[in-house]
């Protein structure tokens, strides 16, 4: 595995192993943003529509809807950021401190998501670096889930009987403050070869208990459409493999992505499964909730893997936003995940008890369809654990008694272990049935074990 600063010529690198900028034509003249109150021309009759472009209604329309324009155009650097999010001198000091540890990448998309008014934005924390990420930094491990440990070979996790997770790259579209592989950033953005995407294949066809692949990274939506569709065709060839998953955020922070040719090509090698990460009902909006109808006419069900995070998502009211979001969207509320014990993330992570609430607030007081699985991902690679409030109050062999979600007490009568018995006429009726005599059937007698 190699990275793109390894490679000598970086842009040589990038065509070459199949990320998002594929040609010379398809690089701007210049890829500097021009802030708010410069102009860039923009060619006659084209209009804004986005009502959330407010830094960025200089740049042509097809230019916004052009997702390789987008991702050429993400804010890296603070001195960029300072141009659209007022920030001090001491602002712009902690966040160079921060980024020499953990880079930033945000797409204008995204960014025209944040409230550049308010510090404390929802959007903005899973975005905009902060100086907890490295005062906090002792807390917490680089690898709490032990992925190295459980890699069968390089970039293939088996750590589940029958489900494995290959990690193509660790480029993604937006680096969010939040990510369980925080790690590798400092690593440079990096591909894996053709040689470690073989062997991964050779794994999946030798191991034939393995019937679901999630494709993940980084985000593998970075690759070009035809070198993905070139790995997952080749997923698909193995005959014991049933179900494709790729996670991705790119519904959410560059929905653009989520375009025909990537729609038709995943359509031809169902059934493919795609989870996304929506954290904020303000990340639902009008062009992420298109890119998810594109998928689900596609044959490609959607499904919502949120995390919970510290001031962005962790009142009940939030989240219950966020779910009734989804599911106009047509996006399944599937994982609300405790935030992973990751070096750099301490800021955002919750106690497990905000999670507990979360669930006690929406079960019962909305559909069951927008209440997702709250779970911790155990450090060790221990795998996921749901969790939920306590309904059961007392169980024993006669009953149970339960609560609802009104705290309204319920017995509830604990029916008797019991096995199906073969009456004597039941017998003789299977005994006529060989020599193929028809009596009259005579009802089977399920006897509590232990009873008569």
């Amino acid at each position: 595995m190699k990275t793109l600063s390894e490679t000598g010529n970086t842009e040589t690198a990038k065509r070459s192993i199949g990320i998002i900028t594929l040609s010379e034509e398809d690089e701007p003249p210049s890829s500097r943003l021009t802030p708010r109150g410069e102009t860039e021309e923009e060619p006659p009759g084209s209009t804004v529509t986005h009502s959330q472009r407010r830094f960025f209604a200089h740049v042509p329309e097809r230019d916004w809807n052009d997702w390789k324009w987008q991702f050429r155009h993400r804010i890296s650097s603070v001195d960029e950021l300072a141009r659209f999010i007022p920030l001090s001198e001491e602002e712009k000091s902690h966040l160079n401190t921060v980024t020499a540890r953990y880079p930033m990448a945000i797409t204008p998309y995204y960014l025209s998501l944040i409230n550049p008014d308010n510090p404390d934005d929802p959007v903005r924390k899973q975005a905009i670096p902060c100086l907890q990420e490295i005062t906090m930094n002792s807390l917490g491990e680089e690898d709490p889930l032990e992925e190295r440990r459980d890699s069968v070979v390089p970039g293939l996790v088996h750590r589940y009987p029958d489900r494995a997770l290959m990690v193509l790259t660790d480029i993604c579209p937006m680096l969010c403050r939040h990510c369980t592989r925080k790690r590798e950033w400092r690593h440079g953005g990096w591909v894996r070869p053709q040689s470690e995407i073989e062997a991964m294949l050779d794994y999946l066809r030798q191991h034939k208990t393995v019937r679901d692949v999630i494709i993940s990274g980084g985000d593998p939506l970075t690759l070009a459409t035809h070198t993905l569709e070139g790995i997952i065709s080749r997923i698909r060839r193995i005959k014991h493999i049933e179900i494709i998953r790729i996670g991705t955020r790119f519904p959410v922070v560059l929905p653009q992505r989520i375009d025909k040719e990537l729609c038709h090509m995943l359509s031809k090698y169902g059934p493919i499964w795609l989870n996304t990460h929506f954290n904020h009902y303000r990340e639902v909006t009008p062009e992420a909730a298109a890119a998810c109808d594109r998928l689900l006419r596609s044959g490609v069900p959607v499904n919502n893997q949120s995390v919970l995070l510290r001031g962005v998502n962790d009142s009940v009211e939030t989240q219950r936003k966020l779910c009734h979001a989804l599911l106009r969207a047509k996006v399944r509320p599937y994982y609300l995940f405790q935030c992973d014990e990751v070096q750099g993330t301490e800021h955002l992570r919750t106690p497990v008890e905000a999670g507990i609430k979360i669930i006690e607030g929406l079960r019962g007081h909305t559909s069951g369809l927008a209440v997702p699985h709250f779970v911790i991902d155990l450090p060790g690679g221990g795998g996921k654990i749901p969790i939920q409030p306590d309904y059961v109050l007392s169980l024993n062999k006669k009953e149970l008694v339960l609560r609802n979600y009104k705290w309204q007490l319920y017995h509830y009568r604990n029916p008797q272990a019991t096995q199906v018995t073969r009456t004597p006429e039941f017998a003789d009726e299977e005994l006529h049935a060989s020599r193929g005599a028809s009596p009259a059937r005579e009802d089977r007698v399920a006897v509590p074990v232990g009873g008569n």
